[in-house]
């Protein structure tokens, strides 16, 4: 699977983790930032990330900053982009079946490292359920094409 990767500062310990856990298991990996601990803007790498998943660059993103929060806020504003905050493997295999998440987003500080390489281990492996889901996520796209998005 091409998977495009990125993090701010506060997710570049955990995010090179996942970079490493994804080149283990095969996938391409394209990592958007940031390239080290030094300060960076999380809008600029979620946005990024979300428009090479957008673009069809790559099948998933994975997006790691302090909570999240910022990062998932931000990737859902690129048209076509369901991005996902998920905290446990119970929300990731939920954020895939239930809603077609292409992009996850994780929290370094709120989440144990171990804990993120599983959720995005989940996110990766879990296939969209369909079904009663796939009028939902229409809606979604619907709402996505009559009020806007990047």
């Amino acid at each position: 699977m091409r998977v495009a990767v990125g993090s701010d500062h506060a997710g570049y310990d955990a995010k090179q983790e996942v970079v490493q856990m994804l080149e283990e298991h095969g996938h391409e990996v394209r990592d958007m930032g940031a390239y080290s601990r030094e300060s960076v803007d999380y809008p600029d790498i979620a946005v990024a990330v979300s428009e090479c998943v957008a673009r069809g660059e790559a099948d998933r993103g994975i997006l790691v900053c302090g909570t999240g929060i910022g990062m998932s806020i931000t990737a859902n504003k690129v048209r076509g982009i369901r991005a996902a905050l998920c905290y446990d493997e119970f929300t990731a295999r939920a954020a895939r079946e239930h809603n077609d998440a292409n992009v996850l987003a994780v929290g370094s500080r709120t989440t144990a490292a171990y804990a993120i390489l599983r959720i995005v281990g989940i996110f990766l492996d879990t296939q969209f359920a369909g079904g009663r889901h796939a009028a939902r996520v229409q809606k979604i796209a619907e709402c996505e094409r009559k009020h806007g998005g990047c």
